[in-house]
């Protein structure tokens, strides 16, 4: 039997690591008022440009610019009529997105770091065709935080809003023409960029889930592409590289033992250069181009500088979101169970669910009635499940439920009575007749139901159930007709 190999000694190598976040905001576009919406349809025009690489504020033309502008190519950009003349650099840049700076505020809040009270909005040089300006505005919005792991504490350095790039869609007559659509440029994105402490990508994978649980408790935008990780590490004597590309936490591991890996090798060659490298499904990096430095950076002379008053950190502070731990720890005193937190959580009703408590307070019937019942119905009447939830909304839900707290109906009609209101609203009655509906006399019902056994016999339990609560919609319950049932069918 061969002998397992003993993991790398991150430790001995001298890894050193740090994360950048990167997370779109569900607000509208940064330093514009157009929709941060990404389109589908054929764009309403073309525009073509090219760029050059300038000077930053230090005199000095950035390295990584200067790879880019020897490139020599001609940028092509989709627009549509959600395009303003700002996003094809026609037009001075607008103030600030208010609210997509009291998201960063909070999100700043949740990772314990200090909010600065005056910031310069900065111009960082990208001419790789991503912004038709040539550059990408980004402000510093707080720094010197921290999130704790289980192996330590790892600083949080810095906290940033920037626009988001324009969206590649592909290549034309080679390399020498790149098709870029204005859709996604200037969509708000908060950066976080963590201090280079993470002593092992099994931390790494940790801290980033960790923040990136903070940043789904504020208004980000949620799906594939919404947020983007990047690592930077370098081992003992060797040059820091960024890995860039990750959309998939679960490949940051990988993508960096394959890295130490690498460097190892050159590092023993005498070869180690910083360098920007781009992730590739299988682990392995690809060289995207040399690592950039602080001359690619200058002020934006269009905008004043950004204060932040005490005002606006307590109105962030006031409408802090709330972590998915702390949630759960509140429903689970409820006595609700793991799988109707869970469910809670990802269809977003947990502030409905508090509101039907007040009604009733019985977890399990509001659960229920909030998110098990209207599936049920939908299935069952073949009604659409976005039109059954539309019929069955909030202010349905606590009108059953007081009735059911009046006595009215009882806890086993709950089912019955909302499918009866989604059919009379389908239909277009009002929902407010259904409790009025009064169930059939006991002997009635039983005699209508024996007479379905004596017309159709030899049937399962379940076929008769499914034919009863078909034709007694609504006026009596699974547990009355299942009793019924039971006498006749052995």
């Amino acid at each position: 039997m061969s002998e397992q190999k003993p993991e790398v000694d991150y430790g001995k190598i001298g890894l050193k690591s740090g994360l950048e976040i990167h997370q779109q905001l569900d607000t509208k576009k940064l330093f514009c008022n157009c929709p941060s919406v990404l389109r589908k349809d054929e764009p309403d025009f073309i525009v073509k440009r090219k760029l050059h690489a300038v000077a930053g504020e230090s005199g000095e033309v950035d390295i990584a610019a200067k790879h880019e502008a020897s490139l020599d190519r001609e940028f092509s950009y989709e627009g549509y009529d959600t395009t303003c003349l700002f996003e094809l650099d026609e037009e001075p840049c607008h103030e600030i997105n208010q609210e997509a700076l009291k998201i960063a505020l909070q999100i700043s809040l949740l990772l314990n770091a200090k909010i600065l009270s005056i910031a310069q909005v900065m111009r960082k040089t990208v001419v790789d065709g991503s912004n038709t300006s040539g550059f990408q505005r980004t402000v510093l919005i707080a720094r010197d935080g921290f999130v704790e792991t289980q192996s330590g504490r790892v600083g949080i350095a810095t906290i940033c809003l920037e626009e988001d790039s324009a969206r590649i869609i592909g290549d034309k007559g080679g390399e020498k023409i790149a098709v870029y659509r204005l859709d996604r440029l200037g969509i708000p994105l908060i950066e976080i960029a963590t201090e280079p402490e993470i002593k092992t990508p099994e931390q790494a994978k940790e801290v980033a889930l960790h923040i990136g649980e903070i940043l789904r408790s504020a208004k980000v935008k949620r799906g594939l592409g919404t947020i983007r990780q990047d690592v930077n590490l370098s081992i003992k004597t060797g040059k820091r590289v960024e890995l860039k590309g990750f959309q998939d936490i679960s490949n940051i591991e990988r993508a960096m033992g394959t890295e130490v890996k690498r460097q190892q090798d050159l590092v023993r060659k005498g070869k180690s250069i910083s360098e920007v490298r781009k992730v590739l499904p299988n682990g392995v990096s690809e060289f995207l181009r040399p690592m950039p430095g602080a001359a690619r950076m200058y002020p934006e002379t269009d905008l004043p500088l950004l204060k932040i008053s005490r005002d606006m950190i307590n109105e962030a502070k006031k409408n802090l979101p709330r972590l998915k731990k702390d949630i759960e720890s509140e429903l689970a005193s409820h006595g609700l169970n793991k799988e109707m937190t869970s469910l809670l959580l990802k269809e977003n009703k947990v502030e409905d669910f508090k509101e039907l408590m007040k009604v009733v307070e019985n977890p399990q019937v509001v659960a229920k009635v909030l998110l098990i019942y209207p599936k049920e119905i939908s299935a069952r009447e073949k009604i659409p499940l976005n039109k059954t939830e539309k019929i069955l909304n909030k202010d349905v839900l606590v009108n059953v439920l007081e009735n059911l707290k009046k006595g009215k109906i009882s806890e086993g009609d709950l089912k019955h009575v909302l499918s009866r209101i989604l059919i009379e609203v389908a239909r277009g009655g009002d929902h407010d007749r259904t409790f009025e509906i009064k169930k059939e006399d006991s002997s009635s019902v039983e005699e209508k139901i024996m007479k379905i056994i004596k017309d159709k016999p030899g049937l399962s339990f379940n076929a008769y159930m499914g034919i009863v609560m078909k034709q007694f919609k609504g006026q009596i319950s699974g547990n009355e007709a299942a009793e019924i049932i039971k006498k006749y069918v052995k």
